[in-house]
């Protein structure tokens, strides 16, 4: 009976030490791919993605992103629009300077 239990526990340490490897073999493949992303990001600096953790997703959000991506292109058709009608460069500022402060008021009032 004795060789029995010592078989078995032999067999139990071996399934236990093949667990514990691949355990290892795992965390170490998930601490090389951390250490190449945070290089990837000391090397990219300011620039590198930071993902989209921050977005807001609901689908009030994405009526308001929405109707803020109308707003600015409308602003840059009339930009588009100045540019060719105007020869002159301070009617091309001007409508810039506008634009600029129109479009937060713009913004305010469409939401």
């Amino acid at each position: 009976m004795s060789k029995e239990r010592a078989r078995r526990r032999e067999v139990r340490e071996a399934e236990a030490a093949a667990r514990a490897e691949a355990r290892a073999v795992a965390e170490a493949k998930v601490a090389r791919k951390r250490a190449r992303k945070a290089a990837w990001q000391r090397r990219l600096g300011p620039f590198s993605p930071r993902g989209e953790t921050g977005k807001q997703t609901g689908a009030l959000a994405n009526k308001r992103r929405t109707r803020l991506r109308v707003i600015l292109m409308l602003l840059l058709a009339v930009q588009v629009f100045t540019w060719f009608a105007r020869p002159d460069w301070q009617a091309r500022l001007a409508a810039f300077v506008i634009a600029v402060f129109a479009f937060p008021v713009l913004a305010v009032f469409a939401l």
